[in-house]
């Protein structure tokens, strides 16, 4: 058999993305923290592009902090997360293992009982030791072992409580940040003078630590909420005004660029720049249609939730379903009811207008408020649920359960 080398030409057609859309496309599924990391790649090769932190101004905090400094007492709860049993239950299972003795095991159980939405007390703990009839020594050694559990700052008495809890755990509490713990009048408006004279320190050792703190939750209770994310900087921010929501970027979030257009690389470095306009101007519009047709979520939390699908709102925006996608794959937006997920915020119709987000939110507070000797069975639950309008099934309920963490009924139940 012989065998003949043969030369012949053919055309074939394929797509092929460029490299400014393939960064475009990138920039676009980024949140703040991977933008970043790449930014600091980006001018790391091209030295015409500069990266400058943005120090936020004087009192110039992250949503999550709104009506915690200064502290305003009890009429805070109103802006904590919807408090869903997720966060009791993920409690009550770690108290077995830090509270071993009986005798404290009482006091841990309504150390547990006080606990906020926030994770903080809600009640002062000589009030908590009168009523046991024990004393306040016996509660504090039961409550030093409370704050173990993760994630740190939960049990905490106050605010400066919660925050020196979370630096001890990242080994980062030194007497300079622990000064400023002690004076956050004056780390809430921004008086770096002060605090540098009474801290002897440099104001630029102020300012780092004060970046610490702003890493810090003040409310690690809240991210135990169905639609929460993780804790990390929000890339969106919203607040009421006096028109009503107003929707913004956050800016701290992000490194500020410059290009320097005598430097080799100023053409690259002014394209960087445009695709990040482009990928904030982006995921700003897609932010303020998500949240404009979530009004009611934002006013009373995430049990009012409607129906929202990605193609709905691409087709208003006029963006392709895909874009919409990328957006919000990692975008989160600073609420007062907490740091929630875009994506989260779209949810099937499960009839009479209500979210699948909204029931689960819904589910969790009937299960908050419910009777601990008599806890609601999926059949239960899925009957009241049902009464708005929408049809919901005992195993829809039991997969909701599921995904927020909630035991079944005779795990839930507690003796009288």
């Amino acid at each position: 058999m012989k065998v003949r080398a043969k030369m012949g030409v053919s055309q074939t057609q394929r797509l092929q993305l460029s490299t400014g859309l393939h960064t475009a496309l990138r920039m676009l599924r980024a949140d703040a923290a991977g933008l970043t990391h790449y930014l600091e790649e980006q001018a790391a090769e091209t030295p015409a592009l500069s990266l400058h932190p943005v120090l936020p101004a004087a009192g110039d905090w992250l949503p999550r902090w709104s009506g915690v400094l200064p502290h305003s007492g009890a009429d805070e709860t109103a802006t904590f997360a919807a408090h869903g049993p997720s966060l009791i239950a993920h409690v009550l299972s770690a108290i077995p293992g830090l509270v071993p003795a009986q005798r404290d095991r009482s006091i841990a159980l309504a150390l547990a009982d006080a606990l906020e939405p926030s994770g903080w007390l809600g009640r002062p703990v000589a009030e908590i030791a009168a009523e046991l009839g024990v004393s306040t020594d016996a509660v504090d050694r039961v409550l030093i072992r409370l704050h173990q559990i993760d994630p740190p700052g939960l049990f905490a008495r106050n605010l400066a409580d919660c925050l020196r809890l979370q630096a001890i755990d990242a080994e980062a509490l030194d007497p300079v940040l622990s000064v400023m713990l002690d004076r956050l009048d004056l780390v809430a408006s921004g008086d770096w003078a002060a605090l540098a004279r009474l801290t002897g320190a440099p104001e630029a050792d102020i300012h780092s630590r004060f970046r610490l703190i702003r890493s810090f939750n003040p409310k690690p209770g809240a991210s135990f909420s169905a639609i929460a994310s993780p804790l990390r900087e929000p890339d969106l921010i919203v607040r009421q005004g006096e028109g009503g929501w107003l929707v913004t970027l956050n800016h701290s979030s992000l490194p500020a660029l410059s290009v320097d257009p005598a430097a080799p690389g100023a053409a690259r470095a002014r394209d960087m720049v445009r695709l990040v306009e482009s990928r904030n101007m982006t995921l700003l519009a897609v932010g303020q249609a998500i949240l404009s047709h979530q009004r009611a979520a934002l006013d009373t939390g995430a049990a009012a939730l409607r129906p929202l699908t990605m193609q709905t709102l691409a087709q208003s925006l006029g963006l392709h379903k895909s874009t919409v996608s990328r957006v919000v794959a990692g975008a989160a937006v600073d609420t007062p009811h907490g740091t929630w997920w875009l994506r989260r915020l779209f949810s099937p119709d499960m009839g009479a207008d209500t979210a699948a987000a909204a029931l689960r939110a819904r589910l969790a507070r009937m299960i908050a408020d419910e009777e601990a000797t008599q806890p609601l069975s999926d059949e239960a639950l899925a009957q009241a649920l049902s009464e708005d309008g929408a049809a919901l099934a005992r195993r829809t309920v039991a997969k909701y359960r599921a995904e927020l963490r909630i035991p079944a009924a005779h795990r839930r139940r507690h003796k009288p």
